[in-house]
């Protein structure tokens, strides 16, 4: 039983010290300055009494001490602490107004990076670095793009992304806000009636480019045809007009024979008769009374 007791009571007191005792001293270590944690990708930054004692930027943990010496015990009392994020960050700009040399309203989508360089002069030289970066990138991109032709401004982006870069760099490195990448995203045009236009423009000139490329297989096919029936035009009349040439010449080999001659004629004649639809009545010989009467059967006598 009183082994029971026992363990009851140091777990209790390992419960305690870990987990109530051992943050309280952590906390009341860190709110005395005695040690602080830098996290990955951060800055902090001490000011006491308007100047600035301190800037940890490497990540880990920091013994305050042999950095600000006496000034940790009092710095988070009387002074302040920043704790900045250095990461790399990025933003939009949609639609800066811009004017082509054609005088077209156009808008120009800005997508750029940024990070901050000078954890001090971010602090202390701008209000609102970030507000003022996006105001000059704007101001950049409408002071250096603005009055360029309508197809450079559709075209080359990639130099239109240095040119705004080039003049927006050195004004954030004073505040201590760097500008990365630059990257013209979008270029289009403003107005909506212009942008109808264009398209019903861009319509039509597709359909008379349809039609004409239509128009141009079907003339081809038209000319293919045309040849086609002239060649087998000529080839049928040399074969008619050769015809009449062979007819002929069979026709004088089989009239040197007259035997020959007036037996295919008569085959002929029989031939025409027998493809004919007319009647043929056998009558027999001596019987000229019966052929009369059947003659006047077949074509009655008409009255005068």
């Amino acid at each position: 039983m009183n082994d029971l007791i026992n363990g009851a009571i140091a777990a209790g007191a390992t419960f305690v010290g870990l987990f109530i005792l051992v943050p309280f001293l952590l906390g009341l270590a860190r709110l005395f300055g005695l040690y602080t944690i830098v996290g990955e990708r951060q800055c902090k930054v001490y000011l006491l009494f308007g100047k600035v004692i301190g800037q940890l930027d490497e990540p880990g943990l920091h013994m305050l001490f042999p950095k600000l010496g006496l000034r940790a015990l009092i710095v988070n009392f009387s002074g302040k602490c920043y704790t900045l994020d250095m990461r790399l960050d990025q933003s939009y700009l949609r639609s800066q107004a811009v004017n082509s040399e054609e005088g077209a309203p156009m808008g120009i989508g800005v997508w750029y990076e940024m990070y901050i360089s000078n954890p001090v002069a971010y602090l202390f030289k701008n209000a609102d670095p970030r507000g003022s970066l996006a105001a000059n990138v704007g101001n950049a991109v409408v002071r250096c793009l603005s009055n360029m032709k309508l197809a450079e401004m559709l075209e080359n982006r990639h130099s239109m992304s240095l040119t705004v870069r080039t003049q927006v760099s050195p004004l954030s490195e004073e505040w201590g806000y760097k500008l990365g990448s630059v990257y013209i995203r979008k270029v289009h045009f403003r107005d909506t009636d212009m942008t109808q236009q264009i398209e019903a423009k861009v319509v039509n000139r597709l359909r008379q480019v349809t039609s004409a490329i239509k128009q141009d297989g079907a003339n081809q096919v038209s000319i293919i045809t045309s040849t086609a029936e002239r060649q087998a035009a000529i080839e049928f009349a040399k074969a008619g007009a050769m015809r009449p040439q062979i007819v002929g010449l069979v026709l004088e080999k089989i009239s040197r024979d007259p035997e020959i001659s007036s037996t295919m004629f008569e085959i002929l004649e029989t031939q025409n008769i027998i493809d004919g639809k007319a009647e043929i009545t056998l009558v027999p010989r001596n019987q000229q009374l019966l052929a009369s009467i059947m003659s006047a059967q077949t074509h009655p006598t008409g009255t005068a």
